[in-house]
C-alpha cells in the first residue's frame, strides 16, 4: 500500500466517523455512557484510550492477532465505558486494520477473492444476526459471556498449530465448482505455490459460528479464521492470514451498520480507539523482524485470560 492510499483510508475513516457523529446518540445518552463525577475528568480517560490503543496496534501486529479481540475485553473490564460502545469500537478498530492492509495483500496474489467471498457471504449474515442478539441482551449477560469467549479464545491460541503448506489431495464439490484455487509466488523459497482448498462446507459451518460470535461480541474473528483456512481447509499460512483480512473486513462492515443504526458507537471512544490502533500498527509492522513474537504471543495469551476473568468477575457483579 503505498503512502498516498494510507492517507486516503485515514480521511476517509475520519470523515465517517465524524460526520456520524452529531447523527448517533443524543447528547444525554453519550455523557451517560462515560463516567459521571469523581475525581477523573472525561478527556483523560479518552486519552488513556488513545495510548491503550496505540499500544495495542503494536502488540496486535507482533502477535498476529486482530486489534478487536484484545480491545473489547481489556476496555470493557478496565475502562468505564459502557459495553455497548465499547463493542461498536471494536469492530471499528477490527476493520480499521484489514482495511488497512486488504489492497496490499490483494495486489500481491495473497488475498483471494474467491476463497473470501463464500466464506464472508455466510459470516456478514451471521455476524448481523449476532450484533442484533448482542445488543438486545443486559450488558452484564454479555460481559459474562465474553468473559467465558475470551478464555476459550485464548486456550484456543495457545493450542492451535500453523501448517505453511499443507498437502490437499482432492478439492470438495464446492471448492471446485466456484473455483477456489490459486498461486502465489513465495520468495523465501524462490518457488510458486500452487494451492487448492477442501472441507468447503464444513468451513462454510465454521464461519456463520464464526461471524455470530464477532457480532456479538464486536470482536475481530483472526483468531478462528486463520486456523480454520489453514488447518481445516487447506489453505498456505500466508494465504489464510491475508484472506482472513479480507473476510473480517466484510464481516465487520455488515455487523458495524447494526451498532450505528442502533446508535451504539460513539466517536468519543471509536475516534481514539481507531487512531490509537492505526497508528500502532504501523510501528508494530516496522519492528516486527526485531521482536521476538513468540514471547509476545505469550504476553497476549496471559491479558487475555486476565482480562477474561475480570469480565466473568463483572458480570457475576463481583
Amino acid at each position: 500500500m503505498t503512502r498516498a492510499d494510507g492517507k486516503k483510508i485515514w480521511w476517509f475513516l475520519a470523515a465517517v466517523l465524524l460526520t456520524a457523529m452529531p447523527l448517533v446518540l443524543p447528547p444525554e445518552v453519550a455523557a451517560a455512557s462515560l463516567p459521571a463525577g469523581g475525581e477523573t475528568a472525561w478527556w483523560v480517560w479518552v486519552l488513556l484510550l488513545f495510548i491503550f490503543s496505540f499500544f495495542l496496534g503494536i502488540v496486535s501486529v507482533l502477535a498476529g492477532v486482530g486489534g478487536g479481540v484484545l480491545f473489547v475485553p481489556i476496555v470493557g473490564s478496565f475502562f468505564p465505558f459502557h459495553l455497548d460502545f465499547v463493542r461498536g469500537a471494536g469492530l471499528l478498530v477490527a476493520l480499521s486494520g484489514a482495511l488497512s492492509a486488504g489492497p496490499s495483500l490483494l495486489r500481491k496474489g495473497l488475498a483471494d477473492l474467491k476463497l473470501s467471498l463464500p466464506l464472508s457471504l455466510i459470516g456478514s449474515i451471521s455476524s448481523v444476526a449476532g450484533a442484533i442478539v448482542g445488543l438486545r441482551m443486559s450488558a452484564d449477560s454479555v460481559q459474562l459471556l465474553l468473559g467465558i469467549a475470551i478464555i476459550a479464545i485464548a486456550v484456543i491460541m495457545m493450542k492451535a498449530g500453523k501448517s505453511g503448506y499443507p498437502e490437499v489431495g482432492e478439492s470438495d464439490v464446492i471448492a471446485r465448482a466456484l473455483g477456489i484455487s490459486g498461486s502465489y509466488y513465495e520468495p523465501t523459497i524462490d518457488k510458486t505455490i500452487d494451492w487448492k482448498v477442501r472441507r468447503t462446507p464444513l468451513g462454510l459451518v465454521l464461519f456463520f459460528f464464526i461471524g455470530f460470535i464477532g457480532g456479538m461480541f464486536g470482536m475481530g474473528a483472526g483468531w478462528a479464521n486463520v486456523p480454520v483456512l489453514n488447518l481445516l481447509m487447506g489453505a498456505p499460512l500466508k494465504i489464510a492470514v491475508a484472506t482472513s483480512g479480507l473476510v473480517l473486513s466484510m464481516n465487520g462492515a455488515a455487523a458495524a451498520w447494526i451498532y450505528l443504526y442502533k446508535g451504539a458507537v460513539l466517536p468519543l471512544i471509536a475516534v481514539p480507539a481507531v487512531g490509537g490502533v492505526m497508528l500502532g500498527s504501523k510501528i508494530g509492522a516496522r519492528i516486527l523482524s526485531k521482536v521476538n513474537t513468540g514471547s509476545v504471543r505469550i504476553a497476549v495469551i496471559v491479558m487475555m485470560l486476565i482480562a477474561g476473568l475480570r469480565s466473568i468477575t463483572k458480570g457475576l457483579g463481583i
